[in-house]
């Protein structure tokens, strides 16, 4: 049976999807970036959650559909905190994604993500040296972030060449962008394609975005701007995905 592989097309059609559903997305995220992801996840059209109490985070995580979590600002009491939600949401059949950040600094952050991994995310992502590290993932959908996006499933592999550079100077872009992913995930069980269209949909946001901003400080206001706004027709015709076959 041939593959199937993602297209702008059905990244246009997943972000009216998401707008439809409104997905509840439970963030277990750094202490840096919550606001700007908060943010980020409201404007493309789900419903964000932040708290990382350790009671209340049961309550949170049943009511969320989809899980992120990122590994910054990573303590005891969040590893724990982390690992309760891993429980609930494997316990209910909910989706949940993670970012690995920094543990390319910290052997015991590498040691952790890996046995998160273990407990299967439908999707990791990281940059170049996060993802060497974290290595092969079979058919966990891995993401391997940079000035393209290389998203693999382990039998299919996708690039997005959308995006900007002025992404890279905004503290928490990439943060924002884990946020979406996991509510294109809450609309769309091809983990690879939710993953494929929230990043297309990111990137085209950012070359909207720098068409109007000074730099990286308008860029970051003008982004969720253009996040907002992004019309399933813009994604449609400006969503830059190729595919190895």
């Amino acid at each position: 049976m041939a593959r199937t592989y993602p297209t702008a097309e059905q990244a246009a059609d997943l972000l009216d999807r998401v707008r439809e559903k409104r997905p509840r997305v439970h963030c277990l995220m750094n202490t840096v970036v919550q606001k700007f992801t908060a943010d980020g996840i409201t404007v493309i059209g789900a419903i964000p959650s932040m708290t990382s109490s350790s009671d209340e985070i049961a309550d949170f995580v049943s009511k969320a559909d989809v899980l992120t979590i990122n590994l910054g600002t990573l303590d005891a009491e969040r590893r724990n905190v982390i690992e309760r939600a891993v429980d609930i949401a494997n316990d209910a059949g909910k989706p949940w994604i993670l970012d690995p950040v920094h543990c390319d600094y910290s052997p015991s952050r590498l040691e952790f993500a890996r046995t998160l991994i273990a407990r299967r995310p439908k999707v990791v992502r990281g940059n170049r040296a996060e993802m060497a590290l974290i290595g092969s993932l079979g058919d966990i959908v891995s993401i391997e972030t940079g000035a393209t996006d290389r998203i693999t499933d382990g039998g299919r592999t996708v690039t997005v060449r959308n995006g900007h550079c002025w992404m890279a100077q905004v503290t928490g872009t990439g943060c924002l962008s884990g946020g979406v992913i996991a509510a294109f995930l809450a609309a769309e069980l091809d983990a690879l394609a939710a993953a494929t269209a929230a990043l297309a949909a990111t990137g085209l946001a950012a070359e909207q975005a720098a068409a109007c901003a000074r730099g990286p400080g308008s860029f970051g206001v003008a982004f969720l701007d253009t996040l907002s706004a992004l019309a399933p027709e813009a994604l449609r015709e400006g969503a830059r995905i190729d595919h190895d076959d």
